[in-house]
């Protein structure tokens, strides 16, 4: 499956380093093809996005996803992508960003031409063919309805899409360059979070996490500062990893507060299985 992370410092902007593929050898590389696309978010001082991704395919050098990338930012988003929807090209690889906000996603959803319909004007916003890209764009849509408040826009389209159209999974990462939300629906796929104190569990020592599917990140800075960490495995040893909850959106703001809410207690009105899926979407979504 697609591999989310997150990282918040608020208000601190930290130096971080970014692998996106630095697990070849790992049992999760090994036993399924190259991943079709990976992706990094962050943020200029000035609170410009800077997204660099690309897709990976076999006839593609990879040396991209494999070389240390160092970035500064208060928020930060990563994405390794396995293909359900779309192409092998650079408008389908997350993060994307549309109105100064970064996205990505883990799952499937269905129903995209009642989705586009939905959309209307938005569609503008879509430039490759994911769903995901769609699912950004409807909490586009309903947070410029909501003024502007991303929590009520996510939780907006999130329900709209859990009561009309067949879904596997939305679980999301959105940041803007202060503030960080994750959504984990519904109990397709795990996503935990971290509230890392600053030094870790022994108070000195700095970040350095790596998942089995290939994202690492390292920072010096964070021996000082806290931060909040997301993503869909455990990718250290501290014992304050948690699982989301079904339904749950967390949500960091500019001061590293966090904030859970269940945004949706039921399950979708449309589940889609694995069987469901076609082979490449389900050869996706099984990876673990």
């Amino acid at each position: 499956m697609c591999r989310l992370f997150g990282l918040s410092a608020a208000p601190q902007r930290v130096r971080a380093t970014f692998w996106l593929l630095d697990a070849p050898d790992s049992l999760s590389i090994q036993s399924r093809r190259e991943p079709d696309g990976v992706g990094l978010g962050t943020f200029t001082a000035d609170g410009v996005p800077l997204v660099e991704k690309q897709p990976i395919a076999a006839y593609e050098d990879v040396q991209f996803a494999r070389e240390a990338r160092e970035r500064e930012s208060t928020t930060f988003v990563a994405h390794i992508r396995y293909a359900t929807t779309g192409g092998l090209q650079p408008p389908n690889t997350h993060p994307f960003e549309q109105r100064g906000r970064l996205f990505a996603h883990n799952g499937v959803l269905h129903g995209l031409d009642e989705l586009d319909a939905e959309l209307g004007d938005y569609l503008e916003l879509v430039h490759g063919d994911t769903d995901s890209e769609r699912f950004f764009a409807l909490i586009t849509q309903r947070t410029d309805q909501h003024d502007g408040d991303v929590t009520a826009g996510i939780t907006d389209a999130v329900r709209w899409i859990a009561d009309r159209l067949p879904v596997y999974a939305l679980n999301l990462v959105l940041t803007t360059a202060t503030n960080l939300w994750a959504l984990r629906y519904p109990d397709t796929h795990s996503l935990f979070v971290l509230e890392r104190a600053a030094g870790g569990p022994q108070g000195d020592r700095h970040l350095d996490q790596a998942g089995r599917a290939g994202i690492r990140t390292r920072s010096g800075h964070l021996r000082e500062f806290p931060a909040v960490v997301i993503a869909s495995e455990r990718t250290d040893e501290d014992p304050r990893w948690r699982a989301l909850a079904p339904g749950e959106l967390l949500h960091v703001d500019e001061q590293l507060r966090v904030r859970s809410t269940t945004v949706l207690d039921y399950a979708p009105h449309h589940p889609l299985s694995l069987t469901q899926l076609d082979s490449r979407a389900a050869a996706a979504q099984s990876g673990r």
